[in-house]
């Protein structure tokens, strides 16, 4: 048995090893399942199935929550740190973040402020990354 809540394990062990808030919120969506439900064997092992899904949503949507709060200067900054945690392109890492949009907010959040404005913040990086790779190019 774990000392640690589900909440406390999910934060200060798992994401805390994930490079950027985008970086914890791509590996968060990742682990949604085909019907929403969050698939992590581990958490599940350690805290049982119902634990891990109410600390995985939890932390789900504390992330959405911190992003949103987050100013355009530094998200491109963490664009750049979650995406060199990955090993892909700045670009690359935002357009399958849009690829996947309906699996980046906790579930029934779809259609509202929250998925606007997240939205809104991945238009703008993916266009900010574009405008980077014309202007490296043009003065290379």
């Amino acid at each position: 048995m774990s000392l640690k809540s589900a909440l406390q394990d999910i934060k200060e062990t798992t994401l805390s090893a994930v490079s950027g808030w985008l970086g914890k919120l791509a590996y968060l969506a990742s682990l949604r399942g085909g019907q929403g439900r969050y698939e992590h064997w581990g958490m599940e092992s350690v805290h049982g199935p119902e634990s891990s899904e109410r600390a995985l949503r939890q932390a789900h949507t504390e992330v959405v929550n911190r992003l949103l709060r987050t100013p355009l200067p530094s998200l491109v900054e963490d664009l750049k740190e979650s995406s060199e945690g990955s090993g892909i392109a700045g670009l690359e890492y935002v357009e399958e973040m849009r690829g996947h949009f309906e699996n980046l907010l906790p579930e029934g959040r779809q259609n509202t402020p929250v998925s606007t404005h997240l939205n809104s913040i991945l238009v703008a990086l993916s266009s900010l990354e574009r405008n980077r790779g014309r202007a490296t190019r043009s003065t290379s």
